[in-house]
């Protein structure tokens, strides 16, 4: 059966994407070909964020780009990091004279990208630091540990660029960057199987069963526990027990919750889940101040969801409760 999809052609579909980015939010961004540049940057006059990743995760991460989160962001084709040359293009573009903070997904292409545009920085005399996410934590004991870059990564970009615009020192931004990424975890839990919006292809064999995986790649991939379908509550108290325990969080502490659907969880479903995760961590005494539920970092068409947890101090918070403005997220 072909696939039951509203595109034009499989091999123009990011194209065709972007082109739309562009015409739905020009108060807020621009694109020029397959680089997403924040309208804030014109008259910025501070340290820039830039990241970059393949399409295919919508609203991340160009659905960040904007006013108080990132500056630009350099998009692969599907499930694909770019090439390095176009994030070293979107490092030049977005430096304004005080350095550039490049954020990177901890996974194997991207950090392929990264290498490549920092030997092309490094060659060009560009001021950057570094900051590589990889919060995933290890579920299964026996299991790899990939500490996968996961939609945390979103809820650093506000930090970090709020830093910057309080006029902070590019050292001083990637450590805020670093330490947010120090004390932040993840775990997904899949439902259903991604699939590829070029060919409808599968991705995994969960199919029709009455299973999920608790520490299941992003796009998928296999690396964690299978076990039967739990409801809301136990599948709560399965995750946050091991993203606290990772943590440390004890009673007192402040915490940041994010429930990212993957792509076909309802609404209804992240904030049933939302509720459950804040009472097992009021039940610890971890006080939550401040969350993000909904799609964030999707994968076609899956079932499941990401949980993040993230342990703030007084600065992060400070740092949070501040303006942005994006496609995909904005608060005054």
């Amino acid at each position: 059966m072909k696939m039951k999809k509203f595109i034009n052609a499989p091999e123009t579909i990011t194209d065709e994407e972007l082109v739309g980015l562009g015409l739905a939010y020009p108060d807020i961004l621009d694109v020029d070909g397959h680089l997403v540049i924040s309208k804030d940057l014109a008259t910025a006059d501070r340290v820039t964020i830039v990241t970059y990743g393949g399409s295919g995760h919508e609203p991340a991460q160009a659905g960040f780009v904007g006013k108080g989160m990132l500056d630009v962001q350099a998009v692969g084709d599907i499930f694909a990091a770019p090439n390095g040359k176009l994030v070293f293009d979107a490092m030049k573009l977005a430096d304004k004279g005080h350095g550039v903070l490049l954020l990177t997904l901890n996974y194997a292409g991207d950090q392929l990208a990264g290498k490549q545009a920092i030997k092309l920085a490094q060659k060009a005399g560009l001021n950057f630091r570094q900051v590589v996410t990889g919060e995933e934590i290890q579920f299964d004991p026996n299991g790899e540990d990939n500490q996968r870059g996961l939609a945390g990564a979103v809820a650093l970009y506000h930090v970090a660029a709020a830093a910057a615009r309080e006029g902070k020192s590019l050292d001083e931004v990637a450590a805020i960057a670093q330490r947010y990424a120090d004390n932040m975890a993840s775990i997904t839990v899949k439902s259903t199987d991604a699939t590829h919006p070029q060919n409808g292809m599968s991705f995994g064999d969960l199919g029709e069963t009455d299973l999920m995986e608790i520490g299941a790649g992003q796009h998928g991939e296999g690396g964690g526990v299978r076990v039967p379908m739990m409801s809301s509550k136990d599948t709560v108290a399965t995750v946050a027990e091991a993203l606290s325990s990772k943590l440390g969080l004890k009673a007192g502490d402040n915490a940041f919750v994010m429930i990212n659907g993957c792509g076909a969880t309802t609404m209804m479903e992240m904030l049933v889940l939302f509720k459950d995760t804040v009472e097992f961590l009021k039940a610890k005494g971890v006080n939550v101040v401040a969350s993000m539920v909904g799609e964030i970092l999707t994968v076609q068409e899956a079932g499941g969801f990401q949980m993040n947890l993230a342990k703030w101090d007084d600065e992060i918070l400070r740092l949070w409760n501040t303006p942005c403005h994006t496609p995909a997220y904005s608060k005054e």
